[in-house]
């Protein structure tokens, strides 16, 4: 995976899922799956680092002074 553009999470996602397809086929040489493998370890990592970031945005709202707090529904 190369640094020279941020992927999307969509299109990390549809990176992902197009090497375990290609891993699930079993036709890939021992040293190419490895290397397809650190790869997808890679996508993984981002799609996570993503969500995480994407839960931690919507779980915050503005308050009247401007500030952000956490969002909380009281039961």
């Amino acid at each position: 995976m190369t640094k020279e553009k941020e992927l999307t999470f969509e299109e990390s996602l549809e990176k992902l899922e197009n090497i375990v397809k290609k891993l699930e086929s079993g036709e890939v040489p021992l040293d190419d799956a490895i290397t397809e493998f650190n790869t997808a370890m890679k996508l993984a990592k981002n799609c996570d680092e993503k969500l995480k970031n994407a839960e931690e945005a919507i779980t915050k709202i503005v308050s009247s002074d401007g500030t952000l707090t956490d969002f909380n529904v009281e039961e």
